[in-house]
């Protein structure tokens, strides 16, 4: 193996963990202007219906995301694309810190010092996530820029962050949460790959450290 690509969200940091932490500033905007109430089903509406077209084979995902909950949600394509930008982009990122898996700047030093590439790969936009993470990759793919424009489970994505590291897809190891999304992912790409217990963490887990040094030494 000559490098690790990691999912972002649930892998790198605790997704319930974060939920909660919105949840008590949603509820704290909610009191102050009660009609941000719609802006939270909006928000809803925009994650149902992603995770409901990800297996459409359309082009533009990135700006045809925002139709798509606009017209679940009853509202202009304008109002989805700033209420995204700010509960989905913006205010989760002062959070990520406290919700960073316990580990995860040892594992990523880990690999370094063994001369392993570490590539990400996630369905949203993460570089400004990594900054608050404060983790650093050789090479960052999303889903939505404009040379994969394909949702997990298409395996573009995972092609196009192993041909950016310069590593062939069998030569690298997946690491990510959710079997029916990252795994699928993986097995469609012919890359191998390990899903995390969501329960786990990073932190010299001796099953999971153990599982990539039989991949570095293959």
């Amino acid at each position: 193996m000559k490098a690790v690509i990691f999912d972002v969200d649930g892998t790198l940091y605790d997704q319930r963990k974060l939920r909660f932490r919105m949840l008590s500033d949603m509820f704290a905007a909610l009191l102050c202007q009660p009609r941000n109430l719609y802006d939270f089903k909006i928000i809803w509406d925009f994650r149902k219906i992603r995770e409901k077209n990800r297996f459409l084979s359309e082009t533009g995902i990135k700006d045809s995301q925002y139709l798509w909950g606009a017209r679940v949600s009853g509202v202009p394509v304008e109002r989805v694309k700033t209420v995204v930008k700010k509960w989905m982009f913006e205010k989760p990122l002062r959070h990520l810190p406290a919700c960073r898996f316990e580990g995860t700047a040892e594992l990523f030093d880990y690999l370094k010092k063994n001369k392993i590439r570490i590539g990400i790969f996630s369905d949203y936009p993460v570089i400004r996530k990594l900054d608050a993470l404060s983790l650093a990759a050789d090479e960052v793919v999303c889903a939505l820029d404009e040379n994969v424009d394909r949702l997990k489970p298409d395996p573009k994505g995972l092609v196009v962050v192993a041909e950016k590291l310069g590593v062939s897809v069998c030569n690298c190891l997946f690491i990510g949460d959710r079997d029916d999304k990252d795994g699928e992912c993986a097995r469609r790409a012919g890359m191998p790959f390990m899903i995390l217990d969501r329960k786990q963490n990073f932190y010299r887990s001796r099953k999971t450290y153990d599982r990539i040094d039989s991949w570095i030494k293959k």
